[in-house]
């Protein structure tokens, strides 16, 4: 019956994962809830404290500076202090500056505190990451990740809608709803998840030779010079660059095209919904495939998904692009992100997963920039054709990278998951001798 193996096919999606990643997930679902700031903080500046579009745009880009700014330090945290500690500073942090938020009045104090806030709410992201690569086992962490891409997903679509009932009674109740959630978050780490960093065996370090003892830590500059995993990060911020426009050039493209904010809307609402309805059984399909070709499908999907919106009219052709880059992300995800763990050792997750997580935030710094200035000189053709183009150079960035990748070739057969494990490499190398 059909029943019965849509039944199946659930229980199969979330069977086998530990405890503490539900945890985990339901502490990332929660956080998602309240996510009130990012939804409505241009509505909140523009209509409720009367500044302009600019100003809007301005307070925008400093939340992602923020983000920036924190990555890479959080990064460090998480190695240094623990992926627990961190998640919670980052959790309180964001409760406080939510809330304060929400009381400044002058543009200078918003700005200032939207940048903290920035800082605060990207902190915890490398932790989150560097503990489910830390407590979910290799072959299940690509459904480990789409389940928690997942949980970002419905929370961020429940949000929109009840935060949106709620700016229409006050948009300080947003505020401070969105810092009580925050809070219940970091009572969640407290209370249900151990610290799950890594131990150094010093017992093993000392068998391995006086070699793994005399290695060097693993640092930022370690990550830096690690061209493999940079060339990860490169093709991730890329992807970033593609995707974000669903949110900056796609809204003044169909602006500029006569269509109304609601028309937007509806679009985009396609993107959460197929998220949600689609990444669990999409990950089933596709956890045993090869890698390679998954990204660089993805990526070739995104782009010319994107691309495609150049050729629409009506509403449901904006409908059908939106369907594609979709089908790219879902894809994309859940599988960059196996690849971003296999790459990094593992006492240094906290620094590699911080500098990946650096490439989305820089991206959404860039993009607006991108979209707006291709717009407004070229026209909105150009901006879909350069989606299409960048997809085109990720695609082929990742058939490089992937083909070096030692066991590549075997990923798909051997049922590990989405990415081999590095046999060799500086990353592996620096692994063992990590402090």
């Amino acid at each position: 019956m059909p029943y019965a193996r849509l039944s199946r096919a659930a229980r199969e999606s979330v069977a086998g994962l530990p405890r503490a990643f539900w945890w985990l997930w339901a502490s990332t679902l929660v956080n998602r809830l309240g996510a009130f700031v990012a939804t409505f903080m241009a509505l909140y500046l523009t209509l409720e404290r009367g500044y302009s579009a600019s100003f809007a745009g301005l307070v925008a880009a400093l939340h992602g500076l923020g983000g920036v700014v924190s990555s890479l330090g959080a990064g460090v945290m998480t190695d240094r202090l623990g992926r627990r500690p961190t998640m919670l500073v980052a959790q309180v942090s964001t409760a406080v500056t939510v809330a304060l938020l929400g009381f400044m009045e002058h543009p200078a104090a918003i700005a200032a505190v939207a940048l903290l806030v920035g800082m605060a709410s990207n902190a915890s992201r490398p932790a989150v990451q560097a503990m489910m690569a830390d407590i979910v086992r290799p072959e299940d962490r690509v459904r480990a990740f789409a389940l928690n891409y997942w949980a970002i997903n419905l929370g961020f679509a429940v949000s929109s809608v009840a935060a949106g009932l709620v700016a229409e009674y006050s948009y300080l109740a947003g505020f401070l709803g969105e810092a009580a959630l925050t809070l219940l978050c970091a009572v969640l780490v407290f209370v249900k998840l151990p610290e799950s960093r890594p131990a150094v065996d010093a017992g093993s370090a000392g068998s391995a030779g006086s070699a793994a003892r005399v290695a060097p830590e693993v640092g930022l500059g370690t990550v830096l010079r690690d061209r493999r995993f940079m060339g990860v990060v490169g093709l991730s911020f890329l992807i970033s660059l593609i995707f974000t426009q669903g949110s900056v050039g796609l809204p003044v493209a169909m602006g500029a095209a006569g269509f109304s904010p609601g028309d937007y809307g509806l679009v985009v609402a396609v993107n959460g919904v197929l998220i949600v309805a689609l990444q669990l059984p999409v990950t089933r399909l596709i956890e045993h495939r090869d890698p390679r070709r998954l990204l660089v499908a993805s990526a070739l999907l995104a782009g010319y998904g994107f691309a495609m919106t150049a050729f629409a009219g009506p509403l449901w052709a904006y409908a059908l692009t939106v369907c594609v880059w979709t089908l790219a992300e879902i894809v994309n995800s859940p599988t960059q992100m196996g690849l971003v763990v296999q790459l990094s050792p593992v006492h240094g997750r906290g620094r590699y997963q911080g500098m990946y997580t650096m490439s989305w935030s820089v991206a959404a710094l860039v993009a607006p920039l991108m979209s707006g200035l291709v717009i407004d000189r070229w026209g909105a053709g150009w901006l879909w054709a350069t989606t299409g183009v960048l997809g085109t150079v990720a695609a082929g960035g990742y058939w490089v990278l992937m083909r070096a990748l030692p066991g590549a070739a075997d990923a798909a057969s051997s049922g590990a998951g989405a990415v081999p494990a590095v046999g060799g490499g500086a990353a592996a190398v620096a692994a063992p001798a990590e402090a």
